[in-house]
């Protein structure tokens, strides 16, 4: 198999699994605040700089129904990080230099 064939192959699966096992995934995402509020100091927390983004709290702004925009925020977060590891590993991918004949 080709690595190409492999790696898109894999990056397919993982987009899958992004916007369909999502639809499976707990009520209570994030342990952490889940734990401070049953622990009585949730409510002291404060907001990250990105809790007004576009994608926060494992949603989708905008998306009115809780399943779906799980769904598409998986999705979203997983081609974003394909898209910049792709552009990482073909930035500083090794390249051929050709030899000079002497």
């Amino acid at each position: 198999m080709r690595l190409k064939t492999l790696v898109l192959s894999g990056f397919m699966i993982a987009v899958l699994i992004a916007g369909v096992a999502s639809y499976y995934a707990s009520s209570h995402p994030d342990g952490l605040e889940y734990v401070a509020g049953l622990t009585g100091f949730g409510d002291t927390a404060r907001d990250s700089a990105t809790a007004r983004g576009p994608l926060a709290d494992y949603r989708t702004r905008g998306v009115a129904n809780d399943r779906l925009s799980g769904g598409l925020a998986g999705v979203l977060g997983t081609l974003t990080v394909g898209g910049l590891a792709g552009g990482l590993f073909w930035l500083l991918r090794r390249r051929d230099v050709p030899r000079e004949h002497s």
